[in-house]
């Protein structure tokens, strides 16, 4: 008898924790909708973003989709960039803030630009509405951000005025605290 009971408060407790886990409720007259390839997140080590483009022709769905990707990934980048400059500056305390924190944008717009060129496509998906006949391509790419802060470093190193005050060990460690609040 007690090993029924425990059987059936068993049974009573995982039903109970499993409509607990379960999808949350909408509203009436809302339905989800997953969007393909948008799983495909920046974590601490690279970025990543997702985007699709619409058109009647293919390869310019393709294009489209290609080129807002691109675009949402230089911003997303470059705001890290100026973020991590802002916070390496003032954590060396460098006499010539302004000046330094300039030299660093310029070279990080100039690195992104380069860099942008060298995506990776992680997803993409062709769709065809049969309604209207047009297509939609989605698409996920991504950028490593350790090739970014190496290719950085490499461009703040033809420049003596900034290698004075610059340590790369202490940049990469901001960067890289940085990266963590991307996920």
């Amino acid at each position: 008898m007690r090993a029924r009971l425990l059987f059936v408060a068993a049974i009573g407790a995982s039903l109970i924790l499993a409509s607990c886990g379960s999808k949350s409720k909408l509203p009436n007259g809302e339905v989800e909708l997953t969007v393909p390839c948008s799983e495909f997140k920046s974590d601490r080590k690279t970025f990543r973003v997702y985007s699709f483009g619409e058109s009647l022709d293919q390869n310019v769905a393709k294009k489209k989709a290609l080129s807002n990707a691109r675009a949402e990934l230089a911003g997303m980048i470059n705001s890290t960039m100026k973020v991590v400059a802002d916070n390496y500056v003032k954590s060396t305390e460098v006499n010539n803030v302004e000046e330094v924190l300039e030299r660093f944008e310029s070279n990080a717009r100039t690195v992104i630009d380069e860099r942008i060129s060298g995506t990776v496509t992680v997803c993409d998906k062709l769709v065809q509405e049969t309604s209207t006949g047009r297509y939609k391509y989605y698409i996920a790419i991504e950028l490593d951000g350790e090739k970014i802060v190496k290719d950085y470093y490499k461009a703040l190193s033809k420049n003596d005025k900034i290698m004075v005050d610059y340590n790369y060990e202490k940049f990469k460690e901001t960067f890289e605290k940085e990266m963590e609040n991307q996920r």
